[in-house]
């Protein structure tokens, strides 16, 4: 037998029901905010079109960071995030950069660390004894004090962010060379 897992393993069962709803919710989002990048150059997802910050590498680093913050506060809690009202200048600075395609970095390498923050999710999503388990939020201007956020509530704000910027670089995509991914 060729296999590396051992005999005795159980096989993970798929999810269903509403984890396997929010989880194609979100990988629908996935694909095409990936989808906005096919057949780009480096120097292409790199470029801003509009008169924002924005650029598709950058937008797939954000994305890819939001989802693992957020997959870390399911896990840990508040402190996983940090407390935004503490930020410092150079803090926002380095969040910044998450828009930016940086000297060294690739649009490959972008993709590749969204598609393991991506599995990172499904697994957790999966394997979460329970959606309703909540923790506070994180100290920030725009959350109200005291405010929890469950699980759930987090995945359904993963998938609304991941959605929004999806259209975010439709339009990036389309000033760029023509190309649209939805529509």
């Amino acid at each position: 037998m060729n296999s590396t897992k051992p005999l005795d393993a159980p096989t993970p069962l798929a999810p269903t029901g509403e984890r396997a709803d929010l989880l194609e919710a979100l990988a629908h989002h996935r694909h095409f905010l990936r989808f906005t990048t096919r057949e780009l150059t480096d120097e292409q997802a790199g470029r801003r079109t509009t008169v924002s910050e924005l650029c598709l590498a950058g937008l797939i680093k954000h994305v890819t960071s939001v989802e693992r913050g957020w997959m870390d506060f399911i896990l840990k809690g508040p402190s996983a995030m940090g407390d935004f009202t503490k930020m410092t200048e150079a803090d926002w600075a380095r969040r910044a950069d998450e828009f930016r395609l940086l000297p060294g970095e690739t649009l490959a390498g972008v993709l590749e660390a969204y598609a393991e923050v991506a599995r990172r999710t499904d697994e957790l999503v999966a394997s979460l004894p329970d959606l309703d388990a909540s923790h506070p939020l994180p100290p920030a201007p725009w959350h109200e004090p005291g405010t929890r956020w469950s699980a759930r509530r987090v995945l359904i704000h993963v998938i609304g962010e991941t959605a929004q910027h999806a259209g975010h670089a439709d339009i990036i995509r389309e000033s760029l060379d023509g190309a649209k991914s939805m529509g």
